[in-house]
């Protein structure tokens, strides 16, 4: 019997992506909980308030790891779709070349959104 040890280690493993595509998902929800609670709990809402509420340190913090927990949960999942879908099967020759174009796609979009996301939230 062979027993999986591993989830903390820093090479590619099912399911250290597994345990980060989790703990990820569960900050999102935790952060859409937290915008939305103050969303419900501040109203009339203003820019002001608003203004306050994102650029207090602790919630820039969070907003910052709620950028990384996205890009890295989003890089998991596209990586797995191009893993599972672009494939000999469906694009012949081709899906090497394929496959790494569409990496090189997806990273460079998550790194404009993690770039661009960061200069919003750290403008002020």
């Amino acid at each position: 019997m062979v027993m999986v040890t591993n989830v903390t280690s820093f090479s590619r493993s099912g399911l250290s992506d597994f345990v980060l595509q989790r703990v990820s998902a569960v900050l999102l929800a935790l952060y859409t909980l937290v915008v939305g609670g103050f969303f419900v709990l501040n109203q009339p809402l203003t820019h002001e308030g608003l203004v306050t509420f994102f650029t207090h340190p602790v919630m820039l913090g969070f907003s910052t790891l709620i950028v990384f927990a996205t890009a890295a949960h989003a890089w998991i999942g596209m990586w797995t779709i191009g893993t599972d879908y672009i494939r000999q099967h469906y694009f012949g020759a081709l899906a090497t070349a394929v496959r790494i174009l569409y990496e090189l796609s997806c990273i460079l979009i998550i790194f404009v959104y993690v770039v661009w996301a960061l200069q919003i939230f750290w403008r002020y």
